[in-house]
């Protein structure tokens, strides 16, 4: 029985692959950065007969990442598969166009960028050794697709997206995977899609979280891409 490290955990599709990978028998830690739905978290998954824990970290805190990090492993092992799905938007903070996006605002993106090659310096040496692991990832469609409209979070979304699946090309005959959802549409049950509905905002296309879970499971264990593409857009 191995463990997935979900980091970022929310209610939409960080609590869908806990229970994706959950059920295929692996322990699941949830890392996120507060504590205040942790206990309905775990309560969904223990109801499931998946055991768990949480975590408390904000990924872009080294420290307090280093911290999760050594958490999970004192509590269930190193972590065998490591989902790094944080939500780089505040759902009430709107990005500006990408022709007002400036230095500042694009150095704020990227820090999310910065927290995942973090994460990955944390993790991979102990897969490697082992010759065995997962780091999956979840990103936007405006890394491939234009989205001028979303600004500083595009720059961030491709950077994320091209480290993933160079990641991949990289660590090919070693036993280790790598690879992204790359994700065009409101996730149901996420929080950027209820802050949305609270406002009223109709006609975006919604995906079900469980559905790119399973995705995340078929990347993992199948190994035959590097990437899943998820567009609701068109």
């Amino acid at each position: 029985m191995g463990t997935v490290a979900v980091f970022g955990v929310g209610p939409g599709l960080g609590l869908s692959v806990a229970h994706r990978f959950g059920r295929e028998g692996h322990r699941v830690a949830l890392v996120s950065r507060t504590p205040d739905r942790h206990a309905g978290y775990l309560g969904s998954l223990a109801d499931a007969g998946i055991e768990a824990d949480a975590f408390v970290a904000d990924v872009r805190d080294r420290a307090q990442l280093a911290a999760a990090v050594d958490a999970i492993g004192a509590r269930f092992g190193s972590p065998d598969i490591v989902y790094y799905g944080p939500a780089a938007l505040d759902p009430a903070d709107r990005p500006a166009p990408i022709t007002q996006a400036d230095s500042d605002s694009v150095r704020t993106a990227m820090s999310w960028v910065y927290a995942a090659v973090d994460l990955v310096g944390l993790v991979l040496p102990g897969m490697v050794e082992r010759g065995e692991g997962g780091l999956l990832f979840a990103g936007g469609l405006s890394s491939v697709v234009p989205m001028p409209a979303l600004g500083n979070l595009a720059l961030s979304s491709a950077a994320l997206r091209n480290y993933a699946v160079t990641l991949n090309a990289a660590l090919a005959g070693q036993g280790v995977y790598a690879g992204t959802l790359t994700i065009g549409g409101l996730i149901e049950r996420g929080d950027i899609h209820r802050f949305m509905s609270a406002q009223a905002t109709g006609g975006l296309p919604i995906l079900d979280p469980d559905d790119l879970a399973d995705a995340a499971w078929e990347l993992y264990t199948k190994r035959d891409r590097a990437e899943a593409v998820f567009n609701a857009l068109t």
